[in-house]
């Protein structure tokens, strides 16, 4: 039977990958994935075989991964972040039924939710919801929807894919929709490149978010009504009533 592990390979480098990613990346006999991904996986395993596949061709790719897997091939599929969130893993698991003969393994990873709330400080610390505005896959409307439930709820937000050449409109869009249920004055946040070379990092009010000039790399962070800048960090209070003075 052959083996092909979905790694999530974390937010960039090898410093954010996880002992479990690294250790199927060593265990793989091809690596397979997005040419950017596959470029940041041979970071840790330079020597290993590999093949990249373009942009736009994700069931492709998973095909040819489980294809490479049953001739008797362990294989290392590999995406960003976490590789059940937005990423490989449910493609992969809804095709494996055509391939018996191969034992499918998920690896987690850090997605860039977790990553860039790291950099930031603890946006997230509390009850919080993720939302792609991305189209490509889920209709406008739909995204919408989702958008005005979790505001409403006052929740924080992390956003992904919040902008492109062809979405230019939709982070502003979207900050429209949550400034009809939060105030104005509300703290977001957003890193660029988690993780990767020239990574950058900022915070803005809810007010302003709709003119950020965001991009495909970029993660940003709507906080709650409680969400506070403390030293030059953004910290959503996780509600603990006393916190102890140090002494």
């Amino acid at each position: 039977m052959g083996k092909l592990f979905v790694v999530g390979i974390g937010p960039g480098g090898p410093d954010g990958m996880t002992i479990a990613a690294r250790c199927a990346l060593e265990a793989a006999d091809i690596v397979v994935g997005y040419t950017k991904y596959v470029e940041l996986a041979l970071a840790a395993v330079p020597d290993a075989a590999h093949l990249a596949t373009p942009m736009m061709h994700e069931v492709e790719r998973c095909r040819l991964a489980l294809s490479r897997a049953q001739s008797g091939e362990a294989v290392a599929l590999v995406c960003s972040g976490d590789a059940g969130v937005y990423g490989m893993a449910s493609p992969v698991l809804e095709l494996a039924e055509d391939y018996p003969d191969v034992d499918v393994e998920v690896i987690a990873g850090a997605t860039a939710a977790q990553s860039g709330s790291a950099v930031l400080g603890a946006p997230l610390a509390h009850d919080f919801a993720v939302v792609s505005l991305s189209d490509l896959l889920t209709p406008w409307e739909v995204i919408e929807r989702r958008l005005a439930a979790v505001a409403s709820a006052d929740f924080c937000i992390c956003l992904y894919n919040p902008r492109s050449r062809k979405r230019a409109d939709r982070l502003s869009r979207a900050a429209k929709i949550m400034l009809e249920w939060k105030a104005p004055d509300t703290l977001c946040g957003w890193v660029r490149n988690i993780g990767r070379e020239g990574q950058q990092s900022g915070m803005c009010r809810l007010s302003e978010l709709g003119e950020f000039d965001a991009d495909m790399f970029t993660t940003v962070f709507v906080g709650n009504a409680d969400t506070k800048r403390i030293g030059g960090r953004m910290v959503t209070p996780r509600g603990y009533r006393e916190i102890p003075c140090e002494r």
